[in-house]
């Protein structure tokens, strides 16, 4: 009836990614990385932050449009939850799909997939929830489904904005076939003003920066490296040519880093770059769904136009 998906191999996975980040010309370590257990964490506290404002705007947009989400056919067969997210979203749809089979959340953090499910299961105990603990951002094959139900892929919180232009159609296709004839409900933000932009990804309570840092945090812990925390500091910017916020850790001194029998050295103001969150307005990322398969059945966005949540149908 099923087939596992194998856990992410974090130990070797994880370290190699690092250290080829780091060697690189322009240093940057993959953003899949910010969320281990304490970053995924961190990251719901940056959710209820009032300067962050793509979680809301989804949400609001999510209820206002729900009866419609209940109507499509997964709905009334198993939803894949890519990133098991905010919980409030995710309640949100599985209230309102009385008929779902299936809910399979999929997230790179063990643990943290560990909790959703379990909080999942207490509040829905007819409900058959399956945790997949793997990296979607890598070839799933076919997912450990029952292949006579429909499927409806919920994928929230403008991840696909992480991805570069290109990998973003490589993701979007590589689901479809994984997933072939299902129905996606994709989150995606879009331009708006840099000011509202920065304060987002870089707020005031210091929680994204937090966020951000523990990902050297997580190097030291995991790979043996000996970062200094306070030699550096949260960088949010905001690439207007390439309509993306980008999040950096800038070294604050020139320093070298140790991770085990490899040094890593960093100029003043040098940086790694963590983390893209590409702004997708509608023909943007019209153009990126038709490319990897999948056609635009629907668009629904705030009255701000500060957010956007797609309906997909697998070509």
């Amino acid at each position: 009836m099923t087939k596992h998906v194998p856990p992410v191999r974090a130990d070797k996975t994880f370290r190699s990614d690092v250290l080829a980040g780091l060697k690189a010309a322009r240093k940057s370590v993959s953003s899949k990385w910010l969320y281990d257990d304490v970053g995924s964490h961190l990251f719901e506290a940056i959710t209820e932050l009032d300067a962050y404002y793509p979680t809301r705007t989804e949400l609001g947009i999510l209820e206002t449009e729900i009866r419609q989400y209940s109507r499509l056919p997964g709905a009334r067969g198993a939803m894949v939850e890519l990133g098991s997210g905010s919980s409030r979203k995710t309640n949100l749809l599985l209230g309102a799909f009385p008929d779902l089979s299936v809910y399979m959340p999929v997230d790179i953090s063990a643990n943290h997939l560990k909790d959703a499910a379990e909080r999942v299961r207490r509040a829905y105990p007819s409900l058959a929830v399956i945790p997949v603990a793997a990296d979607f951002t890598q070839p799933l094959g076919k997912l450990p489904l029952l292949p006579e139900l429909p499927v409806l892929v919920f994928f929230p919180g403008s991840t696909i904005g992480n991805f570069e232009r290109a990998e973003a159609t490589a993701l979007l296709r590589s689901l479809r076939e994984a997933m072939p004839g299902a129905t996606m409900i994709v989150g995606v933000d879009r331009p708006k003003e840099e000011e509202v932009l920065l304060e987002a990804y870089d707020d005031p309570a210091g929680v994204t920066a937090a966020f951000n840092l523990n990902l050297l945090q997580r190097i030291n812990r995991e790979c043996g490296a000996d970062f200094e925390l306070n030699a550096f500091a949260h960088k949010a910017i905001w690439n207007a040519d390439e309509s993306r916020i980008e999040m950096h850790l800038e070294s604050l001194t020139e320093q070298s880093v140790t991770i085990g029998a490899d040094t890593i050295a960093f100029q003043k103001h040098e940086t790694i770059h963590t983390e893209n969150s590409h702004k997708y307005d509608e023909e943007a990322f019209s153009e990126i769904a038709n490319q990897s398969g999948w056609r635009v059945l629907d668009q629904h966005c705030d009255a701000q136009s500060w957010f956007s949540v797609y309906i997909l149908q697998s070509g």
